[in-house]
């Protein structure tokens, strides 16, 4: 199922975890790069008609709706069965929602994080649970339904009872898709780079342990399960039938085209992407960027195995990666039924130390 990604990357406040290639930066930035962005777009030679479009960010719902409709227009084929929209929760209105829905989207993913006041607070979000609520209500009275929301484990300040309370939310507000992502400690982030130099800003030294992090994680696991919300993937949760048909190119190793600064694109035999710079990308113009060939088995283990389904390796794979699967099925972290092979539930959160193990094999 090929795949369209644009890349918006503006925001009206940069969050403290935020790692993306986001900001917040001037008009006239925003307006040269919408101009190079649809440029793109439309100057792009298709291989193949796409069926699902995704706009992240930063913030997508900041976009203008006439945007919106060109960057639509601009790609062939008229039977995009799902078209998402990252948005930020205090950016929706009935009016913006009416008009995303006539450009054609029909999912929207919202960046909640966390639904406690103080946590967000901490990290730059200016949203309540309120808002929520609200804006949610506002989209499926306008007739979009099929809803993400994220959450982030491992937030400043955040703790085994103020997670309970976000995941009670969910409960209350029954969206059919969650996103329960781990906070990422790296230097492409404000936050991250606090905690690696022993800062204090940003609620550095408030930040959970990676162990109860994990716990944090393991309970959302177990408690969206009991309001029937499963993982289908490492961060994934869907009711049936809502799982994101968009992602799932990414993780079935299907093809997808991205535009705009930092996306990525696969053909399903090499790889490449724009840059992360967004001078540099204004100057590169239309120019393609470097390509890499992917190691078709490598990539299969790798990016296969997030999906809690897994994967069917072929003959040659069973061969060549006889040593690590053996190892890590003694060890009760792969799971092997038939000719397929998953990660074992409870090996999640050790799951980069088995990919890796195939990327050396």
């Amino acid at each position: 199922m090929p795949g369209v990604y644009i890349s918006y990357p503006f925001c009206a406040q940069k969050c403290t975890f935020c790692n993306f290639a986001s900001d917040v930066y001037s008009s006239e930035l925003q307006k040269q790069y919408e101009k190079a962005l649809l440029d793109e777009v439309r100057s792009h030679s298709w291989d193949w008609p796409p069926e699902t479009v995704y706009f992240g960010g930063g913030t997508p719902s900041l976009m203008r709706v006439e945007l919106l409709r060109e960057l639509i227009s601009a790609i062939p084929g008229r039977d995009l069965r799902e078209v998402t929209l990252e948005c930020a929760p205090g950016s929706l209105t009935g009016e913006s929602i009416e008009g995303w829905k006539t450009c054609g989207v029909n999912r929207v993913s919202l960046g909640v994080q966390s639904f406690v006041t103080e946590e967000l607070q901490k990290v730059g979000r200016r949203h309540t649970a309120e808002t929520v609520r609200n804006e949610i209500a506002i989209l499926r009275e306008a007739g979009i339904r099929n809803i993400n929301i994220d959450l982030i484990a491992g937030l400043p300040g955040q703790t085994a009872a103020s997670w309970n309370e976000s995941l009670q939310w969910i409960a209350r507000l029954d969206p059919p898709h969650v996103s329960v992502y781990i906070f990422e400690v790296d230097e492409d982030s404000r936050l991250g780079r606090e905690i690696l130099f022993n800062g204090v800003r940003y609620g550095a030294t408030r930040v959970p342990s990676d162990d109860l992090t994990g716990e944090l994680y393991e309970t959302a696991v177990a408690r969206l399960s009991q309001f029937g919300i499963d993982r289908y993937e490492i961060s994934n949760f869907a009711r049936p039938g809502f799982e994101s048909l968009h992602n799932l190119k990414y993780w079935k190793l299907e093809p997808y085209v991205g535009f705009g600064l930092d996306a990525h694109s696969f053909n399903g035999r090499e790889r490449w992407s724009d840059p992360d710079d967004l001078r540099e990308y204004l100057d590169l113009g239309r120019k393609p960027g470097q390509r890499t060939r992917t190691n078709a088995g490598e990539e299969h283990f790798f990016v296969g195995l997030r999906l809690m389904s897994g994967i069917q390796p072929t003959a040659e794979e069973w061969t060549r990666f006889r040593e690590p699967i053996e190892k890590w099925i003694g060890l009760g972290m792969l799971e092997r039924e038939g000719g397929r092979l998953a990660l074992a539930p409870g090996a999640v959160l050790l799951s980069n130390e088995i990919f890796r193990e195939f990327l050396d094999a």
